[in-house]
């Protein structure tokens, strides 16, 4: 069966890539976090297509399309980035990429490059169903605000830890809840994370923001920090518990004073250590039925440390937030 490789650093950009593919294709899908994984998954022979992101932590899409190239792996490589540059579109190209898609990906789009070089034949004229259903407009206006409050956390994060903090272009979907329990479960079997949740609301707008640190990252963190001790469980959960108040508190303040609004903060609930994803996630399912998400991946330069930042907000907030942004969606 014809296998097709996700590698994305994002959590929703993966699945909300594998939406927009063909639904009438008989494809085997696999996901990538990274260039590392999407290597190893390559030389497994999982991968007759990539998709590839390009801004991403461990071995970035640049220096992924290198190493295909002298690994000599027979993939055909499709990248999905919302790096706009002429510049960047030549340097994949020079590098082996047969194609560019812009971010936000469209099935449209992705459907007509998988056609244009002859991947994928459509049995019928029937369109594909639109894999969000924002508007580009409010999407641009969303990920604008988000990009100025992740940058204030940032640099929050980036002056008390003393570290060059990598910043992503954010990602933003209204989807199902259900769907982004799917979309997290895509993280390993073998993954373990640990995570912190913390409800906020303000004047008709309500949500929750999740702040997920995988296992892995704990021991670089408590370098970062000087940590002396060993790195147990309880100093692993006040350095969780720093970190999504840094992360957490900054991001809401600098999406509240674009708003012009006030967010009241509950208690922090650390929804589990070293649990798998699906058992974390389980947790935000029950709460509502569609939510407006918007998730910001950090990473730490020289540092193997990713922590995802997602924001939730419930589908009848979008009204209050779309009226207080009104001269973003006009513009």
């Amino acid at each position: 069966m014809y296998s097709v490789l996700v590698c994305d650093d994002s959590l929703v950009a993966r699945k909300q890539v594998a939406k927009c593919l063909p639904q009438d294709w008989p494809v085997s899908v696999h996901f990538a976090r990274h260039g590392e994984e999407a290597l190893d998954l390559l030389q497994q022979g999982k991968g007759d297509l990539l998709l590839l992101d390009l801004n991403m932590p461990v071995l970035d899409g640049y220096e992924t399309l290198k190493a295909i190239r002298e690994f000599g792996f027979p993939t055909r490589t499709i990248v999905i980035s919302g790096d706009i540059q002429p510049a960047a579109l030549e340097r994949v190209t020079s590098l082996g990429a047969i194609d560019f898609i812009h971010k936000p990906v469209r099935p449209d789009a992705l459907q007509e490059a998988l056609k244009r070089h002859g991947i994928f034949s459509p049995q019928s004229s029937s369109e594909e169903t639109d894999c969000s259903e924002l508007d580009p407009k409010v999407r641009d206006c969303y990920q604008e605000i988000a990009n100025i409050a992740m940058g204030q956390a940032g640099d929050h994060l980036a002056r008390i830890m003393n570290v060059f903090v990598q910043l992503p272009i954010p990602n933003v979907n209204l989807i199902e809840v259900s769907e982004m329990h799917m979309m997290l479960t895509d993280i390993d079997s073998h993954e373990r994370v640990s995570a912190v949740c913390q409800g906020f609301v303000g004047p008709g707008i309500r949500g929750e923001a999740l702040c997920i640190l995988s296992d892995s990252s704990f021991d670089d963190v408590a370098k970062i920090f000087n940590v002396q001790q060993d790195v147990d469980d309880q100093v692993q959960l006040e350095l969780l518990m720093d970190a999504a108040s840094i992360l957490i508190g900054t991001c809401l303040e600098g999406l509240a004073q674009q708003m012009d609004v006030k967010f009241s903060q509950g208690h922090p609930v650390v929804l589990g250590q070293h649990q798998a994803i699906t058992e974390i996630t389980s947790v935000t399912s029950k709460r509502w039925r569609k939510t407006l998400a918007i998730e910001i991946s950090y990473g730490l330069e020289g540092y193997d440390v990713h922590c995802d930042l997602i924001m939730l907000f419930t589908e009848d907030s979008m009204a209050t937030m779309n009226a207080k942004l009104a001269h973003l969606l006009e513009e």
